[in-house]
């Protein structure tokens, strides 16, 4: 949903700048973004029969754990949708900022309350609203703490809104893309990683497993304290079920970051989001786009320019982002590349389950690990390019600093 999938096409938009523009809104239009896929399917099966059992849209929308709110509830909310309420706008339609009372969730005045974001469907288009229901359907049934929170949903004449939790960092795009903000730290991208990794993990590995689908650093989305949760559940997928191993459908995601297999036969698997964690994972560690048209030749396509890199722990420093300066441990940083190569093999069987992916990032937020890297890096004495920085040691990394001053956020772009 979020990523404003109003059509197969899936124009891009350009987003306003206003003071807290844009960190719910669609993917800018800037050659450098990727670009939406959307493939007929190979299979002759319908999607619908992949599903185990689906649900109606009234079962969908008397769910007890969201909230039906009306139309004039959210405008009063959102004082009316004024414009300087608006957060962003792309292909979906336009994201709100406001406000309700914790308790009755009814509109409370703009600085009181709970802050939500609020996003308006333009009324156009039947997959829009199919994805608008499929949202509601999963985040109306899950809750975890790496998932971004469904306080509610309107369906009142042709308005289709939705009404989440407001996340106050924006998303991980924004951060590792966007002119402006501090550069993450290397704690906090590892921070980001596992946050991430659980998320898909606890979607993975649920009784009714869901494949997320369009995994990508614009759906995950950062609290305060750069905890991330996964977001837009519009193209999540039910798994397969009984002696099924994957669910046949039309091909739909993102550019880079969409599994070769699935691309190429529709047949979707957990694999399939593996493969978009490790591009995901890439970006972390490069600060560069998993699809980048202002770059020539290879070094559009991340995966295939960083994958030469990534097994020679010589080479590596070569893709790291010099946004880092260098502040990251050599050896974390190589362990981490490993995690993404597994997660990038071209064979789906080949690789790991997020739930290994999990464990192996949490062995890398230990601080007795990333301590016992740091010096072994410095006993090895060895010249290693852009480990080193007159300004800062390598030790001075604060996961839970706050990379951007409210005040200087540049706009959130989906």
């Amino acid at each position: 949903m979020g990523n404003c999938f109003g059509s197969s096409a899936r124009v891009d938009a350009t987003l306003s700048t206003t003071s807290e523009a844009s960190r719910y809104a669609c993917k800018n239009s800037n050659s450098s973004a990727p670009s939406n896929i959307s493939i007929p399917s190979y299979s002759a099966k319908s999607s619908a029969e992949s599903l185990p059992t689906p649900r109606s849209e009234a079962e969908i929308l008397s769910s007890p754990h969201v909230k039906a709110f009306s139309f004039n509830e959210l405008k009063n909310a959102t004082r009316n949708f004024r414009p300087d309420s608006l957060l962003g706008e792309g292909g979906f339609g336009y994201v709100f900022k406001g406000w309700i009372d914790e308790h009755t969730l009814t509109a409370a005045r703009p600085g009181s309350g709970l802050v939500i974001a609020v996003k308006k469907l333009k009324p156009e288009g039947f997959q829009g609203h199919k994805e608008w229901l499929t949202e509601v359907n999963y985040l109306g049934q899950l809750r975890h703490p790496n998932l971004v929170k469904l306080i509610g949903y309107c369906s009142d004449g042709d308005n289709r809104l939705l009404v989440y939790e407001f996340m106050p960092k924006g998303s991980l795009e924004n951060h590792l893309f966007r002119r402006g903000p501090q550069p993450l730290s290397w704690a906090t991208r590892i921070k980001v990683a596992i946050g991430a990794a659980r998320g898909l993990s606890f979607l993975h590995e649920a009784e009714e497993q869901v494949i997320y689908r369009d995994f990508k650093a614009s759906n995950i989305l950062l609290d305060g304290e750069f905890n991330s949760k996964l977001s837009d559940f519009g193209l999540a997928k039910a798994g397969p079920t009984g002696d099924r191993t994957h669910v046949s459908t039309q091909v739909m995601g993102t550019h880079g970051y969409a599994a070769p297999e699935y691309v190429a036969t529709g047949r979707l698997t957990a694999k399939s989001d593996v493969y978009s964690f490790g591009v995901v994972m890439l970006e972390l560690l490069s600060g560069r786009r998993a699809v980048d048209k202002t770059k020539v030749g290879v070094e559009q396509n991340l995966v295939d320019w960083a994958k030469p890199y990534m097994g020679d722990k010589r080479r590596l420093f070569r893709i790291m982002d010099i946004k880092l300066e260098g502040q990251y441990p050599q050896k974390a940083a190589f362990t981490a590349a490993t995690i993404a190569v597994q997660c990038l093999s071209h064979e789906a069987k080949q690789r790991p389950r997020m739930a290994e992916v999990l464990a192996k990032l949490e062995e890398l937020q230990a601080p007795k690990c990333a301590v016992r890297h740091l010096k072994t890096d410095n006993q090895q004495g060895e010249h290693i390019p852009m480990l080193q920085s007159k300004h800062h040691s390598p030790m001075n990394m604060t996961p839970l600093a706050s990379p951007v001053p409210a005040h200087r956020r540049s706009p959130r772009v989906r």
